[in-house]
Formats: C-alpha cells, structure tokens, sequence
C-alpha cells in the first residue's frame, strides 16, 4: 500500500525535481525569516526608493565597526538596571562633554580613557540641535524619543565633523542599532540643516509608535576648526514635508544627573553606540613598539633558584667610576649626568612611526636635509667606459681636476648634484631633470659637468679657462664680448656663458650643466637664452636669432620682449630632451648602521630616538661565556632557549655591567627564567672603548659576580600617587591598578593614594570599592603639594626594605611595571628612572602617537632606605608649586654615590591632559 502512494522509482527517476522543490522551500524560509526581522524594526524596503544603497551602505559600515550585539548585550545585561522614568523628564535630553580632546571621527572620540562613564560637564539640551563655542571636543547626547504619531519616519543627521545617530527599537540602550552618521574618516562634514549631502546622513524607514519611547544617542566629534554644530531632525515617508528639528516636545531625559559627583556613574547608560573594542596589541600595528614582544610577559615564566647561580662567577667589589659620591652636583645639572643603558635584543622603542623627513635621529642638519634630502649616504656609479671616446673615462676627484686645470678645487660638502640655476627649463609635454648629477653627452654616454678640467675632442687638449669658449676647430673667442653677429661663417656676440660648436667636434666646458647629441642639441645653463624657430640651432639657416643684448639695436627691428623670449625659450628648448637616450644609473650604497652611532648621553634634543642599541657581537659572545660558566658548575641542568634581554651600563674605566636576561631550559625541560647582574672587568686597567664590536670581546670577557648588587624579586612596590579633585583620572587610575593585578597576580605591590580633601569623589570608597589586593589611603588638608603629598605617601611605608614609586596620576602602565621596577632598583646602589612616552592630544595607547618626555625625571623607583638616605623629597622649598622637584632630587641621588638607571620602557604612557582646572584649591 505504500509502495502504492509513494512509487520510489518515480521519485528516485525524479530526483532533480525533488532537489529544486528544496531548495525552493529552503528560499521560502529564508525570506520569510526577513520580514519578520524587518517587521521588527517596521523597515519596509518596498516603500523607500532608496532602499537599495541603505542596505550597501550599513553593510560597508558594519565591515569597518563590527560590533556584535550579543556580545554587549551580555556584557552589560547583568549590571544593566533600568532607571525609573518619570513625566518630568519630558522637553530635555541628557548631553555630556569631553573636552581637551582632538579628533574629527567618533573612532577619536571612543579612544578617550575617559569615554563614556566619566565626561567633563554634565547637562541637558532642549533640542537635538546644538552650536557649542568651543574646540577639540566631543558630545554625546542620549535620551528618549517621544514620536507624535504613529507612522514610518526617516531620519537624518547633519554635522561639521562626524556624528552619528543611534536608536534603540524600544526603552532599553541594550537594543540601539546605527541608523545614521556623517562620515567615518574624519574628513566630512555637512553645513547646518544639510540633511543629503551623503547617502549615510539619512536612514531608511523606521516605524515608531507614539505610545512608545525609543532610547536614542548622539555621537558627535569637533576639532579646532570650522562652526561645531550637530542637528538630528525626521520626517514622516508619507508626506510631503521636509525634514523637521527634534525639539524638546518629542524628547526626554534618560536619567536626572543633578547633584551627582563624577565618581557617580551608575546612570550613565553603556551602549554598543559607546563602546567600541579595539586590542591594545595589534599584530599589523604601525608602530613596531606595540608588537607582541617577548619582555613584555616574562615576568611570568618562574626564576632559576638563586642558589643555582651562586658560585658560577667568582665574586668581584662593585665599584663603578662614574658614581659621584661626595661630588657636589650644581642646580639641576644631574639630569646632563644621567648615563642612557644599551639594550638588547631591538626592543622597536625608536619611534619611527613618529618620524618627519626632518627628523632628529639622523646627523644631517635640518637645511641640508631639506635640499639635498640622503644624498650623502649614496654615491652614484661612474659611466662605463668605452675605447672609442675619451668622455667614457671615470669622474676624476677634484684635487685632480685642480691639477690639470689650475684652478682652485671645489670644497668636498658641496653637492655636485646640486644646479644653482633658479628654474628648471620645460615644456607642456615633459619635465626637465635639472637635478641630475650628470650631464648627458650623447646618445650613449654620461658625461661628468662638475669638474675643473674640459675635454676635447680625441685629437687635442686645450686648457678652457672660465672666460673663455672654442666656437670652432680653428679659433678662441672671448665670451663676455658684448656685441658681434654670426652667421654660418663669422662670430656673433655671445653675452651667456654659453660656448657654440660645429658639428666637427666635440667639447667640454666650464658650465655646470650642458647636453648634447649626435645633432648637436644643447641645454642651457644661463639664466635666459633665446633659440630659433627650428629644433636644431642650425649656423647655417637662414633664419636669425635675436639675442637679448641687441633687444634695442635699430639693426634688429624683430627684437621681442624679454617676456616672449623667455616663453620661447620654455617652448624651444623642452624638445631637446625628448631624442635623449639614458641609460638607468646605478649607485653603491653602503650599511648604515645608524645606532652605532649613538653613544649613552641623554640626546635632549631628540624625543623619537629611543633605547640605545647593544650590538650581537658584544652581547651573544658574553651570553655564551656566562652559559659557559653555567654548564662548568651544572653540568647538563639548563641550556639556552633564547635571549630576552641584556642591559648594559658602560664604565670604560673599571669595567661595564651587565643584566642577563635569558629564557633556559631545565633537564625535565621546564622553561625558567635567568635574570642576573654580571661584571664584565676591563684588562690591565685600560680604558675601554664604547665602539660595540668583536673586537673588544677578544680576548674572552673576564666576567664576575658584583657582590652585593643583585635586585630582590620579591621586593614590594608601593606606587605613590597625590591627588585633589581629579576624579575621572583617580578612577582611571584604579582601574589600571586592577588590571595589572589582575594580569600580574602579584601580591607585592602596594597603591598608595594622598587626598588632598577632594570634593569631587570619595576617593577611600573607590578603593573599598576595588578589587585591588593591597591599597592605602591617607586623606591631607590645604592646597595641594606634590613634594609633601608623595613623602606623606613614604612615610606611610614602614618596611626600609621596599621599593617606592613616585608616581604620576595620568598613566597607562605596562603589564610588567611591577617587575621592572624591581630589577632595575638594587638597594644601596641603583634608582630607577624610566623614560616615559606622552601621547599626542587624540592619542591613545594602542596607536602610540606622541612623543618620549626624556626631560621628565618625576617617575622614580627607589628603595626607601636609600631615599631617606639622601634626605627625601624637598618639601620646603616646593611647597606650594611643583616643577623641578624631580631635577633636584636627581642632583641629590647622584650626589649620595647612586647610579640611575635611565630606559625607555615600551608601553609606558602618560595620557593627554589638559592643565586646565587641574588641582584646583
């Protein structure tokens, strides 16, 4: 019976007929499951005619934000509260402002640390249109929309940079979805009330309900320039009115924020409008210093047991030649004292991303870089010679050229590849290469112009002297001659130093630049020039050529304007280049190794250089005599992995110092981390030179351990912060603290805050608040005082033995501060000053715009015990102003017979700030 109702053969005969019925059914689904999403949102693409460029549109944009709903949905749902709205709210919408902030794209504007839970002013707007007098900013306007009908609307938005216009399809921020925007690169903009001047400026139709609220956001973005404005406005698709302002009868606030501090967050609404995640560590970065890099996370991998490493290195005194102690240092010049360590392998902390044509890491000055660019790191190749002629000998050297010519040899900086003509001769088909180090002869040969000596033809030499110049086989003529006339068989007036030549010979001459051919066709290096209407000066035609000198002649009544001729000139001598044949020039060009020419003086005048850079023929020769050393005590219990790190201080009296870091390799193939300070001793007492090559590790390194300077990893850090009524950046600087903690896991480090009464924020409940493992807090009264906050914050510390930070409040730290602030400080011996990168206004860590604050010596880790020892931070003298309390503890530190390390220490970063407002009394 079933076989009777379902015939198989038929079927299985019909199966390509099954197949399309599937996937027609498949197709069916597909579309239905459309409309209801676009019934959701009441979208009907059939009713806007724009439909079609809406869909590409979104789609372009959803590529470049990719923002996935899901994920901040469930990011934020759990903590996500609705506020209680009330009726009140109506006629206002929240708007929040975050100065001192540049950028014209709203990516700028969501690289702000403070965006979007902590803005600078909170206040509302009565319309979705508002003209801030202000500069370099950013706005986020957010609410409720209230439509008075129901209806299918569009709506649009118009803005001087970029904004965007965000709706959720109920009351929750969790729902938003990008409707509208001008622009996302920062570089559009529309005029007020300019609502299509970009497809993206208005959205498709959306169908609201007036029983309904709909949360909606404002993004907006203005730099310095132009009239800020940002205007949302809608229109109902079903009639024939014009787009409308969103005034204050159709919105309402999101939440009432009066009366709330800074640190009162919990109405500000997070959205996928406001949040936008992009990794601080990027593999394609433009900047190489934020490449993964093994230094970063080594702090993690375990420490070879000390008790291994004694005994591989015979004990050595620890006294470097460069320590001061007892040397009186004067006002502020210790920083000019402060020695720069070398590093190796490349940490990629040159700022090259950063650099200008005329940047300060290379020696040229910056006028000679402007003119001759890197000339000089480049020396073209001589012609190739030929049998046949004597224009294919090689360029001679200038002392040479003086010899056969007697004149007096042109210096050595002066570039033979400069023309000292004031304009380049050309025409409208093609330019004119007038900067060429050569001159083109012939067809097949390059000639050299520059040198003292002129070449004649193959039969004879004669010595050419500046003033004068060979017409012809036979005769000499003075070329400054004021008058004469030539025609194919006498001598015209020649008032350029410009030389004439038959087609008999050939000629060298004393201008700087000059061309020929087999045809005889010639450039000019005089400043005017005049040619016939042939292409070819031809002595023989019968046409005259009318010389500026003679303009006035009555002889001449032809004569033109010094203005036309110069235009003939452009005209007629531009075709002369088009018959040159050149042959592509090659050049040598030798290995710059830039950074052996650094030396460790602190360059104040460069910000982009970075570390200094140990060469591998000093550093791999000194890692393998210390593993050599190593396998001698241990036989067979670790190998070298790989180098992490090696740090090098120069004492070219007494011997240099060096910090090992290296990832080995236990016998159960355990990966450990090496971390120790060796003593590399000069021999016989002769000074060393700073030249990093093989030659000064030949013969072997005698290398020992430095008694007593080794650094204490379980040394703890307490990083010291002052504040007074900077509550955005105290909470930025909690979160920081949290995330190092949280990566780190490291118990040993201490967050001490000194507040200075601050009114803005309870900063101790912030900290209750926090997940941080270890903080203290220490409220002060008056006005606020950098010296005396930070040695509040020591003398909160009771134990000698740990390491203090003096610290900033704008930060961006690196997961491994901690860690380097510990190997870098050695009680009794060492602080520790690294070099900090200030960010660019609009900068944020994960782009690294900016530059290296190597004046900067107010971030300092040093040991307590030392710290008091050279009478701790001056808090008379700088009472009440800051500036310079660094430099003097600096002179201070040196004068106690410490050293100070100086490193620049990758992503480190102090973020933009404005100065305005900031410690407020």
């Amino acid at each position: 019976m079933i076989a009777a109702l379902l015939p198989l053969k038929k079927v299985l005969h019909n199966s390509k007929y099954l197949l399309f019925g599937t996937i027609l059914l498949l197709g069916v689904v597909v579309v239905f499951n459309q409309m209801v999403q676009t019934e959701s949102w009441g979208l009907n693409p059939y009713i806007d005619d724009n439909g079609w460029w809406r869909a590409m549109v979104d789609k372009v944009f959803s590529e470049d934000h990719q923002t996935d709903p899901v994920k901040v949905s469930n990011a934020w749902r759990s903590n996500y509260t609705p506020p209680t709205w009330k009726p009140e709210f109506k006629g206002r919408a929240n708007l929040h402002a975050f100065e001192d902030w540049c950028g014209t794209s709203t990516a700028a504007l969501r690289k702000n640390g403070h965006f979007p839970l902590y803005p600078h002013t909170r206040t509302t707007v009565k319309k979705l249109a508002v003209n801030p007098k202000w500069s370099n900013y950013g706005l986020r306007i957010f609410g409720y929309l209230h439509p008075h009908t129901d209806g299918e609307f569009s709506i649009a938005v118009s803005s001087e940079d970029n904004s965007e216009f965000w709706l959720s399809t109920d009351d929750s921020p969790l729902n938003v979805k990008l409707l509208a925007w001008v622009g996302k690169t920062g570089t559009e903009w529309a005029v007020p009330g300019e609502f299509d001047k970009y497809a993206s400026q208005t959205s498709g139709p959306i169908k609201l309900s007036s029983q309904r609220r709909y949360f909606f956001e404002v993004l907006y973005v203005q730099d310095d320039k132009g009239t800020g404005h940002v205007e949302v406005a809608w229109k109902l698709l079903n009639q024939d009115f014009g787009f409308t302002i969103i005034d204050s009868k159709h919105i309402s606030l999101y939440a009432s924020e009066s009366g709330l501090l800074p640190s009162d967050v919990s109405t500000i609404p997070q959205t996928a409008a406001s949040h936008h995640h992009i990794p601080s560590k990027q593999p394609g970065a433009t900047a190489d210093m934020l490449r993964e890099e093994p230094r970063d996370t080594f702090y993690r991998v375990p420490l070879v047991s000390s008790n291994f490493l004694k005994g591989v290195l015979a004990d050595c005194s620890y006294k470097p030649s460069y320590t001061l102690k007892g040397v009186r240092v004067p006002r502020y010049q210790g920083i000019h004292m402060v020695r720069l360590s070398y590093i190796y392998p490349n940490d990629y902390t040159r700022l090259t991303h950063m650099e200008s044509d005329e940047t300060c890491i290379y020696q040229e000055h910056p006028s000679d870089m402007k003119t001759n660019g890197f000339s000089k790191y480049i020396i073209p190749d001589g012609p190739e010679e030929k049998s046949t002629t004597d224009f294919a000998k090689p360029l001679q050297d200038e002392e040479e050229a003086s010899d056969l010519t007697g004149t007096k040899s042109v210096p050595n900086d002066e570039k033979d590849h400069v023309v000292r003509r004031k304009k380049s001769v050309s025409d409208d088909k093609e330019d004119f290469p007038v900067r060429k180090k050569k001159s083109l002869l012939d067809d097949a040969e390059y000639f050299p112009v520059r040198r003292r000596k002129s070449v004649l033809d193959d039969k004879e030499d004669f010595p050419v002297r500046r003033k004068k110049s060979m017409l012809d086989d036979k005769e000499y003529f003075p070329v400054r001659r004021r008058k004469s006339v030539l025609d194919d068989k006498e001598v015209f007036p020649v008032r350029k130093r410009k030389s004439v030549f038959d087609d008999k010979k050939d000629f060298g001459f004393q201008r700087r630049r000059s061309v020929f051919d087999d045809n005889e066709d010639f450039g000019f290096r005089r400043r005017r020039s005049v040619r016939n209407d042939e292409e070819e000066f031809d002595a023989e035609a019968d046409q005259k050529e009318v010389w500026p000198g003679l303009r006035n002649n009555p002889l001449f009544p032809d004569t033109y304007s010094r203005k036309h001729l110069r235009e003939k000139e452009i005209e007629k001598n531009m075709p002369l280049q088009l018959d040159l044949k050149m042959s592509t020039p090659t050049a040598k060009v030798s290995y710059q190794d830039l950074q052996a020419l650094q030396s460790d003086q602190v360059n104040f005048g460069c910000n982009l250089v970075g570390n200094v850079q140990l060469s591998s023929s000093e550093a791999l020769p000194l890692v393998k005599a210390f593993m050599d050393k190593l396998e001698a005590k241990h036989p067979g219990l670790f190998r070298l992995g790989r180098v992490i790190n090696v740090v090098k201080r120069v004492d070219e009296v007494r011997g240099s110092r060096y910090l090992l870091e290296l990832e080995v390799i236990d016998s159960s193939g355990k990966l450990l981390r090496l971390s120790q300070y060796i003593y590399n001793l000069n021999r016989s007492g002769r000074r060393r030179r700073r030249d990093t090559t093989v030659k000064e590790l030949k013969p072997p390194p005698l290398l020992c351990n430095p008694m007593g300077f080794q650094w204490n990893p379980a040394a703890t850090v307490h990083i010291i912060v002052p504040v007074k009524n900077q509550a955005r950046w105290v909470q930025q600087l909690i979160t920081e603290m949290e995330r190092l903690f949280k990566e780190t896991q490291d118990t040993n480090f201490n967050l001490i805050i000194t507040d200075y009464s601050s009114s803005d924020m309870d900063v101790k409940k912030a900290l209750e608040k926090s997940s941080l493992y270890r903080y203290d807090y220490l409220k002060l009264s008056g006005n606020f005082e950098r010296s005396a906050g930070l040695q509040a914050g020591v003398d909160l510390v009771k134990e000698k033995h740990s390491i203090v930070f003096l610290c900033d409040l704008h930060l961006h730290f690196p997961s491994n501060i901690i860690d380097a602030i510990r190997t870098h400080c050695v009680e009794g011996y060492m602080a520790f000053a690294p070099v900090v990168m200030r960010l660019d206004c609009g900068a944020a860590p994960y782009d690294a715009r900016g530059f290296w604050e190597v004046q900067g010596f107010g971030l300092l880790g040093i040991y307590k015990s030392d710290l008091e020892a050279v009478g701790g931070m001056n808090t008379k003298e700088f009472k009440d102003t800051w500036g310079g309390e660094d430099w003097e503890l600096l002179d201070r530190i040196l004068e106690g017979g410490l050293d100070v390390e100086r490193i620049y220490l990758r992503n480190f970063y102090h973020n933009f700030h404005s100065k305005r407002g900031m410690w407020v009394t």
